[in-house]
């Protein structure tokens, strides 16, 4: 979607024996002398711990497996899964016992998990503060957590240092008036395509309090649509100026807008991350900055988070929650996580540490950002999404809040069939 449209291990032993299904049983002290409570030692853990990985994320997860099987003495089963199956086949075969105990996946995975009742709360306790906010939200739902995050990808502003040493805008009409005056040919990227990609203008739309679903308390989404009423009408009249002024262009796919910005044709880009590796391997000089507002509110990003689940039915639920809550939330197992994979950890202390000042601007423009949606209702939303933007974009609507309107209608409609 965002293509098209990112102390070490608690202490191994514990106070009382514990046993996986299939495991062995613990070790008993040699002692022939009742032992006293300093003399006791805690026993280690034992039995084999199943987790699903794809191909996107194997070798990463490969050396921090290794780690906590040379750690713990549990054994690993790491089983390589097609990345367009592993999704469906948990849900379907963790009822039948015969998923795994660990499954490394998209926090967007959580709702269609806990509404099928595959995956199984977990507790991080005091360790819920250590995270970035937005890594907590993603993986919450119904007001419980359902995934310890590891990882944290967003879009921001990538600047041409070239065409523009210092940003002063502090609003998006200001930044695009800076990147008319660099003479650029395009003063802002912004990827479209004939289908539209609300992915890349959600910041935008959210500066104008004009969220796609709204949140509780907790952090939840809830199914009540935000896009809606007198701030969608101001975001859809102000996507209508962009186009009509020629900011935005649907003929700008993802890859036109990646070869224009490399080529020097425009003075910012809003992207992510997997982006920025062409530019800087071309040689270009970048700066990432948060997207400014276009509406008046905090303009934020869509944030998408790599954790780990659960399964609810887990034959091994002590040796599952050691390594999902105790140790792959360690900043030692983060800061090497980040290392492999070039994601930003989702421990703060760990991304404080990020030496990389491109990833840690993108660190700053998410900080505020929003998850990703979870809930199995939004699936539905894309269609009309997309397609009503370049609707209002390239002129075909001629009421730009009439069209959104329509849109918010055939959601809701969506919504309520779910």
């Amino acid at each position: 979607m965002r293509r098209s449209i990112p102390a070490l291990a608690a202490a191994v032993g514990l106070a009382m024996a514990l046993t996986a299904c299939g495991g062995s049983s613990t070790p008993e002290s040699e002692s022939t002398n009742e032992p006293t409570t300093a003399e006791t030692t805690a026993p280690a853990l034992t039995g084999t711990l199943t987790m699903w990985v794809d191909e996107t994320r194997i070798d990463i997860m490969k050396p921090i497996v290794k780690e906590f099987q040379d750690q713990t003495g549990v054994k690993v089963d790491l089983v390589q899964k097609v990345s367009g199956d592993i999704r469906t086949d948990f849900v379907s075969q963790v009822p039948t016992g015969q998923g795994p105990d660990v499954i490394i996946g998209a926090h967007d995975w959580t709702g269609e998990f806990v509404t099928n009742g595959v995956a199984a709360p977990i507790q991080l306790g005091d360790k819920a503060g250590a995270f970035a906010p937005s890594a907590i939200q993603a993986f919450t739902y119904e007001g419980q957590v359902y995934g310890a995050p590891y990882a944290i990808e967003n879009i921001a502003l990538v600047r041409n240092n070239k065409l523009v040493a210092d940003t002063k805008a502090t609003t998006f009409d200001e930044l695009i008036a800076e990147g008319k005056e660099s003479g650029a040919k395009y003063p802002v990227l912004i990827q479209q395509g004939d289908q539209g990609d609300a992915y890349h203008l959600y910041p935008l739309q959210t500066s104008f309090d004009a969220p796609i679903f709204v949140q509780d308390d907790t952090g939840s989404y809830t199914t009540e649509l935000g896009l809606g009423g007198a701030n969608g009408d101001k975001f859809a009249d102000y996507l209508a100026k962009l186009g009509k002024d020629k900011v935005i262009d649907p003929a700008i796919d993802g890859q036109k807008a990646l070869e224009a910005f490399q080529a020097g044709d425009a003075a910012y880009m809003i992207t992510g991350p997997w982006n920025t590796t062409a530019f800087t391997d071309a040689g270009m000089d970048i700066s990432v900055l948060p997207i400014p507002s276009a509406g008046g509110a905090e303009a934020k990003p869509f944030v998408g988070v790599q954790g780990a689940f659960i399964s609810a039915k887990s034959e091994n639920p002590v040796l599952a929650n050691e390594f999902v809550v105790n140790f792959l939330t360690s900043e030692a197992v983060q800061t090497e996580l980040y290392q492999a994979g070039g994601r930003l950890p989702a421990l703060t202390a760990a991304a404080d540490k990020v030496d990389d000042p491109v990833l840690a601007g993108f660190n700053e423009a998410g900080a505020g950002g929003a998850p990703m949606p979870s809930i199995p209702e939004m699936g539905a939303m894309w269609q009309f999404w997309g397609t009503t933007e370049v609707q209002i974009i390239d002129g075909q609507a001629k009421d730009a809040a009439g069209a959104w309107k329509t849109m918010v209608t055939n959601m809701q409609d969506a919504v309520d069939k779910a």
